[in-house]
């Protein structure tokens, strides 16, 4: 499995470990925003573009810095709003990757953007909050294709 690959997936998992009961998606056809959300919140992580690299020539290393697009999406709670919501969500995965800032020795560093918030959507009865952000990691590999 290429560079790229293994880090898409240990960024989707360290998100899926970090809101063990939301759902989490994407990095496949499930990107498109859902038309109905999970009762426990619901995370899109998108594939993103690793971008054109830094090159050192000697040895050939292809340094990346990766953004992953995140999307958080919550309904309100009897105790909490949506943002609230979000918000707890956004500081789960940030835990998260504080605990891990090198993903599991695949990457240089593993940081997060700053959330941004507001955007809301009524699907049906009720109105659901969306939150987006980026995850970045900074990885290198030997080769572009790998």
């Amino acid at each position: 499995m290429s560079m790229h690959l293994r880090v898409a997936d240990a960024v989707k998992a360290l998100v899926k470990s970090a809101l063990p009961v939301a759902r989490v998606v994407g990095m496949s056809l499930e990107e498109a925003k859902p038309t109905m959300i999970d009762e426990l919140g619901h995370v899109i992580v998108r594939s993103g573009d690793p971008g054109d690299p830094e090159i050192d020539l000697s040895p050939p290393t292809y340094w990346y810095d990766r953004s992953f697009p995140i999307e958080l999406a919550a309904y309100d709670e009897p105790q909490r709003t949506a943002r609230e919501v979000m918000a707890a969500m956004c500081a789960a995965i940030g835990a998260a990757i504080a605990a891990d800032r090198f993903l599991g020795d695949l990457c240089i560093w593993l940081d997060a953007t700053a959330p941004i918030e507001g955007e809301s959507d009524v699907r049906g009865a009720r109105a659901i909050g969306w939150t987006d952000f980026t995850i970045v990691a900074s990885y290198s590999t030997t080769s572009p294709l790998g």
